[in-house]
């Protein structure tokens, strides 16, 4: 059987959910567009996410799906003129709307049973119970296009392509100290991930000499509120920027900053693909564990009880996570003569 060629074929990657996840599926545009140089990827992502979509050099065109499955999404599809449609994050409707907009190639994971009846290339994957990373899961969705995927870690951390160009009122960019190491604080998650808990940031910074750490609080206003009593009042000196950036803002202080310390949330995955120092705290929870959804990057890492996290299954808070102490996270931080 005579090999297709995809050399100039214009593939879509679909990822309609949150920030982190689309960050780990950003070197599969790398990895398509190193295969084959003359294609055009496009990415299919929600409104609240294209910012981060757009930092990647990657990807050429950036597909809204708030806007098109208003508009009519098959027929938007035709006249997109796709050649391949992987579909990352499985969802029926999207599923449905390419198959009808008759995309030549429509990948797609075989444990999804429409998946049977709307993609003609069916990869047998299933992340649930995988231990493979994300970012190594959503390669695998490449299966079928005769190319390599079998990346390590410290490579996928290479594959980001991210070019920023800081945008920032000078209020919010003259906070970032040259003098000092930059950190980000975001305490929270939004319910998205088993949380450290404010005690344990309010210790870490008693922990971090002023005169070498210059300290900020991310969040989105609602975020803001939560720690107010216990973070922001009782550390004055540390800046409270909850609910004073957009994401494109959010993007931009990142890239200045020097590293950020976070659960498992967006945030933490921009600093990682931008090369920044990102310090993941993990609760050790299949499939939430730090083996599936570690930050990727340079200089990232992530901390972890090497344990069983059964218990804490059923109720909100972690006991183990809950368990790593701020002394094991400063000790990740440049605390020397220098923090630069």
């Amino acid at each position: 059987m005579k090999k297709q060629d995809f050399s100039s074929s214009h593939f879509v990657i679909s990822r309609t959910d949150s920030i982190g996840d689309v960050i780990l599926t950003l070197p599969m545009a790398h990895v398509l567009k190193l295969n084959f140089p003359d294609s055009t990827i496009s990415f299919l992502g929600r409104s609240y996410t294209r910012d981060i979509i757009e930092c990647c050099k990657s990807v050429d065109n950036f597909i809204d799906w708030d806007e098109i499955k208003i508009k009519g999404s098959s027929k938007a599809f035709n006249e997109l003129n796709i050649d391949v449609f992987i579909h990352v994050f499985p969802v029926k409707e999207i599923a449905r709307a390419v198959r009808k907009a008759k995309t030549p190639i429509r990948i797609g994971t075989s444990h999804r049973l429409y998946h049977l009846r709307t993609c003609n290339k069916l990869i047998n994957l299933g992340r649930k119970n995988s231990d493979l990373h994300e970012a190594q899961l959503n390669l695998k969705m490449l299966e079928s296009l005769n190319i390599q995927l079998d990346y390590k870690l410290d490579e996928i951390a290479g594959m980001y392509n991210m070019e920023i160009n800081p945008e920032l009122p000078e209020a919010i960019r003259s906070k970032i100290d040259s003098d000092k190491y930059n950190l980000i604080l975001h305490p929270t998650s939004k319910g998205s991930a088993r949380e450290w808990g404010l005690n344990n940031f309010s210790q870490l910074i008693d922990l971090l000499p002023e005169d070498k750490f210059s300290i900020f609080f991310t969040g989105t206003k609602e975020e803001g509120g939560r720690i107010h009593k216990d973070l922001i009042e009782k550390h004055p000196k540390v800046h409270d920027l909850t609910g004073r950036l957009n994401l494109k803002e959010l993007i931009s202080f990142i890239s200045l900053s020097d590293g950020l310390v976070a659960a498992s949330t967006g945030p933490l995955h921009i600093s990682a693909a931008l090369g920044k120092q990102a310090i993941g705290i993990f609760a050790p929870m299949r499939p939430i564990h730090p083996g599936r959804w570690a930050p990727i990057g340079r200089k990232a890492s992530h901390l972890v009880q090497k344990k069983s996290c059964d218990d804490c299954r059923k109720r909100n808070h972690c006991d183990c996570i809950a368990s790593i102490s701020p002394e094991s996270v400063s000790a990740c931080l440049p605390i020397g003569t220098s923090a630069k």
